[in-house]
């Protein structure tokens, strides 16, 4: 099945995610808030960014997808969400999202990745986030074992 999990045991916690996208920047930045240090984040315009975007069959220039990788798996689309949430403390209802099935939580992610940038915004450049954030950030792809 297309976008459905697959392994990643040599990734650290992480989630490749478009930086020129503001929904995307603004998802990255609430995660880093919340998840106590937990999560490496990656932008998919960055060189380990576009290293894991030919790993998984990413457009890298117009990502379908983020990426989460927790505990070994890699997720994609509408999953990274469901998969995040439930991660993160006092967030565990989030669990009930999984009643929807795949498709019909991948069609939803689908309509709102397509349209991202007329319904959020773009960046004239990729995030820049604040120091302590920063720390987190994988931008080479050697870093990422």
């Amino acid at each position: 099945m297309p976008w459905s999990p697959q392994p990643a045991d040599d990734l650290p916690d992480l989630i490749v995610f478009d930086g020129d996208c503001v929904l995307c920047s603004h998802w990255a930045r609430w995660v880093h808030k919340h998840d106590q240090g937990r999560f490496r984040f990656v932008a998919i315009q960055s060189e380990a960014g576009s290293a894991l975007a030919r790993r998984y069959a990413i457009n890298a220039s117009n990502p379908e997808t983020n990426v989460l990788v927790l505990d070994g798996i890699a997720y994609f689309k509408f999953d990274t969400i469901m998969e995040l949430l439930t991660a993160l403390p006092g967030m565990r209802a989030a669990a009930l999202l999984s009643l929807a099935p795949r498709p019909l939580r991948n069609w939803a992610y689908d309509r709102i990745a397509r349209n991202r940038y007329r319904l959020f915004g773009r960046r004239e450049a990729c995030l820049t986030p604040d120091s302590a954030m920063r720390a987190r950030v994988i931008e080479r792809a050697a870093d990422l074992a």
